[in-house]
C-alpha cells in the first residue's frame, strides 16, 4: 500500500497539501464522529473515447477550494469544515478489475460510512456496487437499490469497441445485473438507447425514465425505495450547456437546478 489512513483529514481534501495516491485503503478504521466518507477513484483507462477523468477527483477538490465561493451549502450546512465528513483521498486500482475499489467500498460501509466517490470514469460503479452488496450481506440486508442519473444506460453485454474488455464504462449495469449485485435499478435520464440496450433494460426489468418522458411537469420523477439505495451521477446526464467537457455528452439533457 502506497499510503495510509493517516492522510485522511476531516472535510474536503485541501488540494493544497500534496499527498499520494493510495493503492488500497487499510481493513479497519479508526473510530471517528463523521458519517461520509469522501474516496477518490483515479480511472479513465475503460473509457471508449476521451480520457482524463482520473484527474478529477483533485480537479472536483480543487473547485470546491476555491475562493469564488464559500462552503456552505444552500440549507446553511458549512461543508468546508465539517466533522461529519472525512477525506480518505485518492485510490488508484491496481488491477482491471478494480478489486481494491470493492474492498474500499465493502470496508467503509462495514464502518456504517456513507460512501462518496469523485470519479473516475462509470466503470468504477461495478466495483463500488460489489463492495457495498458485501458488506450490506454482512450484515444481512439483501435489498440494494440503484438510482442512475445518465444520458447513457451503460447496460452494453459487450466491449462496444470489441476490445474484450468486460469491465468498459458502457457495461457496469450489465455486470451488475448478470450478478444480481441489485434488487431494483431506476434510470433518469437516459436519451441514448440502442436496439441492443433497450432489450438489456427489458430483460431485466430495469425502470427507466428518459428525458423524452420527463416534462418540467413531472420533473422530478416521484420515486420511492425500500432499502438502502446508491446513487450514482454520470455528469452527462446534464445537457451539454451545463457541462460541456464530458466525453460523450448528449443534447437534451438536465439543467444543473434539475
Amino acid at each position: 500500500m502506497r499510503g495510509t489512513l493517516s492522510t485522511a483529514v476531516c472535510g474536503f481534501w485541501n488540494p493544497r497539501v500534496k499527498r499520494e495516491a493510495m493503492s488500497a485503503i487499510p481493513s479497519f478504521l479508526p473510530s471517528t464522529s463523521s458519517v461520509i466518507a469522501i474516496l477518490g477513484a483515479n480511472v479513465d483507462a475503460n473509457s471508449s473515447y476521451l480520457t482524463g477523468t482520473a484527474a478529477a477527483p483533485d480537479v472536483i477538490r480543487a473547485a470546491f477550494h476555491s475562493d469564488s465561493a464559500n462552503g456552505f451549502s444552500e440549507s446553511g450546512v458549512d461543508l468546508m469544515h465539517n466533522p461529519l465528513i472525512t477525506d480518505m483521498g485518492n485510490l488508484v486500482p491496481s488491477s482491471a478489475s478494480m478489486s481494491s475499489l470493492s474492498a474500499a467500498a465493502q470496508t467503509i460501509i462495514a464502518h456504517d460510512k456513507r460512501l462518496l466517490t469523485l470519479g473516475g470514469d462509470h466503470s468504477i460503479t461495478y466495483p463500488l456496487v460489489k463492495g457495498v452488496r458485501r458488506a450490506l450481506c454482512a450484515r444481512g440486508e439483501t435489498r440494494l437499490n440503484i438510482l442512475h442519473l445518465d444520458a447513457h444506460s451503460d447496460l452494453y453485454e459487450y466491449d462496444i469497441l470489441n476490445q474484450n474488455n468486460r469491465y468498459s464504462h458502457a457495461s457496469p449495469f450489465a455486470r451488475i445485473l448478470e450478478e444480481g449485485l441489485c434488487s431494483r435499478l431506476v434510470q433518469v435520464g437516459v436519451r441514448t438507447h440502442t436496439q441492443h440496450t433497450r432489450a438489456q433494460a427489458a430483460a431485466y426489468a430495469v425502470e427507466t425514465h428518459d428525458m423524452r418522458s420527463i416534462s418540467s411537469s413531472s420533473w422530478p420523477p416521484k420515486l420511492s425505495f425500500d432499502g438502502p439505495v446508491y446513487v450514482t451521477v454520470d455528469l452527462d446526464v446534464l445537457d451539454p450547456a451545463f457541462a460541456p467537457g464530458v466525453s460523450h455528452f448528449e443534447p437534451g439533457g438536465l439543467s444543473t437546478r434539475d
